[in-house]
């Protein structure tokens, strides 16, 4: 089930480096008028996305940047305007990479967080050197990649992780898709009912088949064992281990 509809994006002339971007990037996703690559657009995404998820990512990122502490060099996986990568900073997180393919939202992060390192680029081919993390972390990213590339995204991991090296995805809750609206309220209330309305109403062509997946089988094949599921609708966290 696709949820929305989108356009194809047209990206701007110029645009650093725009030759390397996967063809599944270039849609609207949200319905976001030319998706991440409108300066205009991204500055009001930036500015509106934790206000309508209710603070709940702020949460989730605090939570990830909590299992990850302790670690020395971080990366953060599809960083946006980087927020999960302050988190991990502010855990005391020595050296935190911020990867992301969109350079509008690349200089977000760098314009707010001076102190982290900056790499334009996507996780499935990040050119990052091998055994060079001790912990990654990824907030609502692998529900927007294809299910070819995310098992390529996650070999990638495996190979700039160090054994050992904890990896924690947060991803949308796979209730908002498959709940009833009155399963939900029972569970959830009002805000489950919207985080449910909300899902349904944005452009998300890959969720489904994300949500289809079983996580610890997809998680094992890659290299990694699943040591903890968390769910806290509207998202749910994988915390698994690099073998």
């Amino acid at each position: 089930m696709r949820r929305g509809r989108a356009g194809r994006v047209v990206l701007p002339a110029g645009l650093p480096g725009a030759t390397a971007l996967p063809k599944y990037l270039l849609q609207e996703f949200h319905n976001l008028p030319n998706g991440n690559y409108s300066r205009t657009v991204t500055n009001g995404y930036v500015r509106a996305f934790d206000t309508l998820m209710l603070g709940t990512l702020r949460e989730a990122r605090n939570e990830i940047a909590a299992r990850l502490q302790g670690a020395q060099r971080a990366l953060d996986v599809g960083a946006g305007a980087g927020h999960l990568a302050a988190a991990l900073l502010r855990a005391g997180i020595p050296q935190v990479i911020a990867l992301e393919p969109s350079p509008y939202l690349l200089q977000k992060a760098a314009q707010a967080h001076p102190e982290l390192d900056c790499v334009q680029g996507v996780i499935e081919a990040s050119g990052l050197p091998s055994a060079h993390f001790d912990a990654a972390g990824a907030c609502f990213v692998f529900h927007e990649i294809p299910p070819r590339y995310a098992d390529a995204a996650l070999a990638e991991l495996r190979r700039i992780l160090v054994p050992g090296s904890r990896l924690v995805i947060v991803e949308p809750s796979a209730e908002q898709w498959t709940g009833s609206r009155g399963a939900i309220w029972r569970s959830h209330g009002w805000r489950g009912v919207y985080f449910r309305e909300l899902a349904r109403r944005v452009y998300e062509p890959f969720a489904e088949a994300w949500h289809r997946r079983n996580a610890a089988q997809w998680l094992d094949s890659g290299g990694f064992h699943l040591e903890e599921t968390r769910e806290a609708m509207p998202w749910r966290m994988l915390v698994a281990r690099r073998r």
